[in-house]
């Protein structure tokens, strides 16, 4: 009779417990669906000055890099700023680094930040286009005093200036079938990414986000591929109208320098296609990864072409009358710690 007792009472449990069971995991995918998702994040986005115009330049710091100081100035910089030195540890110590810098994998910027305390972080690598992309990663998380080394250690130093100027030179795009002067195609809307998220606070899902892209890495394409297949991306130059007539671009490629903003919904004209591979490219590189980690966070599938223009066309004759100087990087003599 106590057994049968017992196993009555264990056949009453069960269905109490699944019912339970049911509950507890309608709660834990109640949350807000992917569009409400990418609506929260870009609401706060917008109400937080991130932008992508203000993570580019915002009111705490200024523009996204710096570059390297005069040797009258190295004290005064070298106080400024918390270096973080994402090159690889062989690297940092073999071919050396700016003294104070300290070295940390791209995958930990997030947790090494708080240590910079009250500083203005500055991220070092070797050209400047993956500094650039943590920058705007690190600034989008919630540390607007964050900057770049505009080159990288390029230039610094020459003796670390190979990795760009071993990079660029390269003329493939003069006279390239794909090479083009014609005006820019129209921009056309699309619908807005889905985000995934069981958060209902916009910070939250941005910061979410932001991990998630680090994480993943810095997405890069190369020149030569977005030259020669450039049916394989939506190809988004950054440049100005000028600039874009002036240089030439590559064959069909959307120019949506002054529209892409949420506050506007100008991002909307890079979604082209489901899934759809953005390559964006500017004029060395370095501008691209900021918007491009800008783009990955809001959902896109996007990469910054590797050296921008400047890796696929070095010569072109506008370099010379252009803001850009001669389109390369003139390194100083900056000391470098061993």
């Amino acid at each position: 009779m106590k057994k049968l007792s017992l196993l009555l009472i264990g056949l009453f449990l069960i269905p109490t417990l699944f019912l339970s069971s049911c509950d507890r995991g309608d709660d834990i995918i109640t949350g807000p669906t992917a569009e409400s998702a990418f609506k929260l994040m870009t609401d706060y986005m917008l109400a937080n000055n991130l932008d992508i115009n203000l993570v580019d330049t915002n009111t705490e710091v200024g523009k996204f890099v710096v570059g390297a100081p005069t040797a009258a100035n190295l004290q005064t910089f070298l106080d400024d700023y918390y270096i973080i030195d994402i090159r690889s540890a062989a690297d940092f110590t073999s071919k050396g680094h700016i003294q104070g810098a300290k070295n940390v994998a791209f995958t930990d910027i997030l947790t090494e930040a708080p240590n910079a305390g009250t500083k203005t972080i500055l991220v070092v690598c070797y050209t400047g286009q993956t500094a650039c992309y943590a920058t705007s990663l690190m600034r989008m998380y919630g540390y607007p005093k964050t900057r770049a080394l505009k080159w990288g250690m390029s230039g610094w130093n020459n003796d670390t200036a190979a990795a760009w100027n071993g990079k660029i030179g390269a003329d493939e795009a003069d006279g390239h079938a794909n090479w083009s002067y014609s005006t820019p195609p129209a921009n056309l809307a699309f619908d807005a990414p889905t985000l995934t998220s069981f958060s209902v606070d916009g910070e939250e899902i941005l910061k979410e986000r932001v991990e998630q892209v680090v994480a993943d890495g810095f997405k890069t394409a190369s020149g030569s591929d977005v030259l020669n297949n450039p049916g394989n991306y939506f190809v988004n130059n950054y440049f100005t109208e000028t600039d874009y007539l002036g240089f030439g671009h590559i064959a069909n490629a959307y120019r949506t320098k002054e529209d892409l903003l949420l506050s506007t919904k100008g991002y909307l004209a890079l979604n082209s296609a489901p899934n759809a591979k953005i390559a964006s490219y500017c004029y060395t590189g370095q501008t691209s990864a900021v918007l491009t980690a800008w783009l990955r966070v809001l959902g896109y599938d996007a990469y910054s072409m590797t050296f921008g223009m400047n890796g696929i066309y070095n010569t072109n004759p506008v370099w010379a009358s252009n803001q850009w100087g001669v389109g390369t990087s003139v390194p100083k003599d900056l000391p470098l710690v061993f």
